[in-house]
């Protein structure tokens, strides 16, 4: 008997078992135990074209046609784009939607309203409006979870709302809009199983959200995607503007709370200061991207401009919710947790582990994987004289703490395996001097148990 005849056998039962409406508590735990996940199954839970969505939507009125949307794809940087960029539109006064991916700790961070967790009521609604339509057309976790954010984006008159990608673009369950503006942060090489072997292959997934005559934001410029977009913006008649050509920054000041950035427009050559609650050296090219996307808004006539974005820029995380990039924790020991999950990402925290206004006495690092990462490639990049507490999160997808550390001895890299995220933490603390860092990192799935584990234990202290 094939699995997926057992699945709608049993999603079957589980509507005829249906008597009343469910609660929220219900609506949640359907949507995660009875739908295919990526997060829980990986490539056999995705669908390689929008049949799904586009019934499903076409079903609930389609909401994805009620708001104004901006689009954004890419491999690493698109969350803090996003958040950026919403930011930027609640500032000016725009009512905003949010829709983003993974979670860290509640499914309503995923989709926000003016930076507010999705409405409890709402969830509610829209599954027990829609039962007979979702037996009907059985949609994924992720498409159910995007037909939800567009029908509340609508419900709600939501003036615009930026909309992250899952996995891609081109077959991504977001790519129904048609936005105001498309945005792909940057290329590297992250679900070579799925999306491509190579930059440009990942690029043509990636250019797939480019829609004809909508321009284009490019975060970052690479010789190995600069035909694969030109191709794509010829074809669809449309602009590309690269934004690290656009503009140009440093970081002048950091701190535990924010850091100052100077930017300078290339096209005349102002500087721009920005401080913001955003920390990491990474953001830097997130803000370039978000402010070439502001200056785009603008030129298509939205209220939004340079004094905007410096005031968004200034409480991003008070606005839109954002956490898990480089955020502080505690401060005695210094405690980081950052989402990167795969080399590029790594790669970025390594060098922003070095920055000497850390001062820190040692380092520990606490680190999980999904199995379907580069994980040898990205354990090559952390330092040697780390100690490791090697974790696991509650998935199946998860690579098992014991796997994790053969790669990792493999590279010299010295720890021990510990069954789950809090008791690698619970260890790591009694480990760590007050001068000490603890980073939290590997996978959005590790750093939102974390989270968890962390709020909970500060609400006891």
């Amino acid at each position: 008997m094939s699995s997926n005849f057992v699945h709608k056998a049993l999603l079957n039962s589980y509507f005829m078992q249906l008597a009343v409406p469910l609660d929220y508590e219900s609506a949640v735990k359907f949507m995660f135990e009875q739908l295919p996940m990526f997060s829980k199954t990986g490539a056999d839970a995705l669908n390689p074209k929008l049949d799904k969505i586009i019934k499903l939507c076409n079903s609930i009125g389609n909401p994805e046609r009620q708001f104004k949307s901006i689009h954004i794809a890419g491999t690493n940087g698109k969350g803090s784009t996003s958040h950026i960029l919403a930011a930027c539109l609640q500032e000016a006064g725009y009512k905003t939607g949010l829709y983003t991916s993974p979670h860290l700790i509640d499914l309503r961070e995923r989709i926000r309203i003016n930076g507010a967790l999705l409405n409890k009521a709402l969830l509610t609604t829209f599954i027990n409006s829609f039962w007979a339509t979702i037996q009907e057309v059985q949609p994924s976790y992720f498409e159910l979870n995007v037909a939800l954010a567009f029908w509340a984006f609508a419900q709600e008159g939501v003036d615009i709302a930026v909309i992250e990608t899952g996995l891609g673009g081109k077959w991504d369950s977001t790519n129904i809009i048609t936005p105001e503006v498309s945005v792909i942060t940057n290329i590297s090489l992250d679900h070579t199983h799925i999306l491509g072997n190579s930059i440009a292959e990942i690029a043509g997934e990636k250019a797939g959200i480019i829609k004809p005559k909508k321009p284009v934001i490019i975060g970052l410029s690479q010789d190995e995607t600069a035909a694969v977009f030109s191709r794509q913006a010829i074809l669809n008649q449309t602009q590309l503007t690269y934004a690290d050509i656009m503009f140009e920054g440093a970081i002048v000041h950091t701190s535990a709370e924010s850091q100052t950035i100077k930017f300078v427009d290339t096209r005349n050559y102002n500087i721009i200061e920005v401080t913001t609650d955003l920390l990491g050296s990474f953001q830097v090219d997130n803000l370039k991207t978000a402010l070439a996307t502001v200056v785009t808004l603008e030129q298509l006539g939205w209220k939004v401009g340079i004094d905007t974005f410096r005031k968004a820029a200034a409480r991003v995380k008070t606005l839109t919710g954002l956490r898990g990039r480089w955020e502080f924790i505690r401060t005695r020991p210094l405690t980081i947790a950052d989402v990167a999950h795969n080399p590029n990402g790594i790669s970025m925290i390594v060098r922003q582990l070095q920055h000497p206004d850390l001062n820190q006495k040692k380092q520990h690092i606490i680190i999980g994987f999904v199995a379907d990462k580069d994980v040898k490639e990205a354990l090559s990049l952390l330092p040697q004289n780390a100690t490791y507490y090697f974790t696991q999160a509650r998935i199946p997808r998860a690579l098992m703490a014991e796997d994790l550390k053969k790669f990792a001895t493999e590279l010299n890299l010295e720890g021990n395996t510990y069954p789950t995220v809090s008791e690698a933490i619970t260890q790591a603390l009694k480990n760590c001097d007050d001068e000490d860092l603890l980073l939290i990192t590997g996978s959005f799935f590790i750093v939102g148990e974390a989270l968890e584990f962390l709020d909970n234990k500060n609400k006891t202290i």
